[in-house]
């Protein structure tokens, strides 16, 4: 069946970094778009960042372009997420999401920006 992990997540202050990880199974990875959501309290779940399955094409919110960086190993049947220069705004719980023939998502991993 499919599983998406996510790890990396933590408290990190204003201005810091985060490489948020997603190991995936149960599929083949390299043909499912992959995406990061994320969703803060008392807020709707948005899409952070996506890469395209065959392409690597990537797209952002506008939001996070410029700090985040979206990137899959299709070796790995990993999916990474790197964030820098983070801001309070940025807290919430991240998700991975794989598109392919459904849409699943893994468990969330929390990140916390605070000084």
């Amino acid at each position: 069946q499919v599983q998406l992990v996510e790890s990396g997540g933590g408290l990190v202050q204003p201005g810091g970094s985060l490489r948020l990880s997603c190991a995936a199974s149960g599929f083949t990875f390299s043909r499912a778009v992959m995406r990061w959501y994320r969703q803060a309290p008392g807020k709707e779940r948005e899409l952070v960042a996506l890469i395209a399955s065959t392409t690597g094409l990537t797209d952002y919110a506008d939001s996070v372009k410029g700090r985040f960086t979206i990137s899959r190993d299709n070796a790995k049947n990993t999916v990474y997420l790197q964030m820098n220069s983070l801001k309070p705004e940025d807290t919430a719980v991240y998700y991975c999401n794989a598109l392919i023939s459904g849409n699943y998502w893994g468990q969330g991993t929390q990140v916390t920006v605070s000084s």
